[in-house]
């Protein structure tokens, strides 16, 4: 089984920053990709940042800039550290590791950007 758990949200003034931390455990491959989404109430789960085993990172268009993911892979963690935050980046934010053909979600960390 594979757990993934996140910590590090918080309430933050806009313009502050936030770094996000998730531990994943259990069977890890060693070719994956850890990604961070976040998900507002009543909308959709969107995609913020990933990262490859290799390093490739990909990101949102409204996170570019501002947000970088990155991954310790000796610990199985990937980061995400928030800068600029804006009152719009208020969300749930879930850890996600694909690998094989499966994925796997963690529980989430609420952050709360305050105006």
């Amino acid at each position: 089984q594979v757990q993934l758990v996140e910590s590090g949200g918080d309430l933050v003034q806009a313009g502050g920053s936030l770094r996000l931390s998730c531990v994943a455990s259990g069977r890890i491959f060693s070719v994956n990709v850890l990604g961070w989404y976040r998900q507002d109430p009543g909308k959709q789960r969107e995609l913020v940042a990933s990262i490859t085993s290799g390093g490739i990172t990909h990101y949102a268009d409204s996170v570019k800039g501002r947000f970088t993911i990155s991954r310790d892979s000796a610990k199985n963690t990937v980061y995400l550290l928030m800068n600029s935050l804006k009152p719009e980046d208020t969300a749930v934010y879930h850890c996600r590791l694909d690998q094989g053909l499966r994925a796997y979600w963690g529980q989430g960390t609420q952050v709360t950007v305050s105006s």
